[in-house]
């Protein structure tokens, strides 16, 4: 799914306090081998705002046409990029600055920038930081993919539920869908995932309610997995997954894994 706006300010903001650099904004990237400048934080003026990039061309559209970040200390004499915004930049008292394009299954997404008034270099302490803030963008986005390509899966079977595809590979989405609910921050995206996943146990309001974990853990049960497999699915220790087994078992009133998945079902917690 494409970025969006609050996600891409987000990320500027988190480059700009990790950093500590004045100014920083971004861009997304499209099909098109352009990007236009959207997000700003500390800019002085508007002289960037808008400006579409030409892949390629500056620091940026060299970030989007190379997909590695580049970096430009003394921008005005740098001799390892083109000059075509240089007026845009100037009129933002703009010395040095660093370009990273935002790269999720091999395409750029967007190119977040950082950049210095002062006439200094970037180190390389700064720019390791502002990596890492479009990695965490880039992991955002990943998820969010997976995601969508997972609900893309889900709607044909959430809509043809009682004649649907083979009961194994519904209950496989699920659990997926489970799973991946519990790495998103983007809270309409995840209560979208959510109600898919209530959409696939056929049951308008379940008998009972477990908690999110406990939920995630039974569904990953019921595909035979053994707690180290469900604690490395989502990211917990063995312990953990055995604590919310537990529990999970005393609100189904289950003495066994098979019958935990069982009464789950008959609950209409799992499809």
């Amino acid at each position: 799914m494409p970025v969006d706006d609050a996600q891409l300010l987000g990320a500027v903001s988190d480059l700009r306090r990790d950093t500590g650099l004045p100014v920083g904004f971004a861009g997304i990237a499209g099909t098109s081998p352009r990007m236009r400048l959207t997000a700003f934080l500390g800019n002085r003026g508007t002289a960037l705002n808008g400006l579409s990039v030409r892949a390629g061309c500056g620091l940026g559209g060299k970030a989007l046409a190379l997909t590695r970040p580049v970096v430009a200390n003394d921008y005005h004499r740098a001799t390892t990029i083109s000059h075509d915004y240089d007026e845009p930049v100037r009129d933002e008292g703009i010395h040095s600055v660093v370009a990273i394009p935002v790269v999720v299954r091999r395409r750029v997404r967007a190119v977040l920038y950082g950049g210095l008034r002062d006439e200094a270099t970037l180190s390389d302490r700064t720019i390791t930081a502002a990596l890492h803030a479009a990695r965490d963008l880039e992991q955002t986005l990943a998820v969010e993919d997976e995601i969508e390509q997972r609900l893309a899966e889900a709607r044909p079977l959430a809509e043809h539920h009682e004649e649907a595809a083979p009961r194994e590979r519904l209950r496989e989405v699920y659990a997926e869908l489970r799973t991946l609910s519990g790495q998103i921050g983007d809270g309409v995206l995840r209560d979208r995932l959510d109600a898919m996943c209530e959409n696939l146990t056929g049951a308008v309001t379940p008998a009972l309610r477990l908690a999110p974990r406990e939920l995630d853990t039974v569904s990953l049960v019921a595909l035979g997995l053994t707690n180290a497999e469900i604690a490395h699915r989502l990211g917990l220790t063995a312990e953990t997954v055995k604590s919310y087994l537990r529990d999970a078992m005393r609100k189904l009133d289950a003495t066994s894994r098979l019958q935990a998945v069982t009464h789950a079902r008959r609950a209409g917690l799992l499809p």
